[in-house]
């Protein structure tokens, strides 16, 4: 079918995340606030930002 129509089908290959999170944001999220990988992962990248923020600021 991909001969006859020249367009290439989905093979399934994972998509990366519109807005991914950067490594030393991960980082921080995780060994200084103290996150859990998968409550990171879950977050968008304003939402890990001002968790940051607020974790310099209050200190929590």
């Amino acid at each position: 079918a991909c001969v006859r129509d020249g367009i290439k089908p989905d093979r399934g290959a994972p998509q990366a995340r519109p807005e991914a999170l950067p490594a030393d944001l991960v980082q921080l999220l995780i060994t200084r606030v103290g996150l859990a990988e998968p409550e990171v992962a879950a977050m968008s990248k304003a939402e890990a930002v001002e968790r940051l923020n607020r974790y310099w600021t209050e200190g929590r």
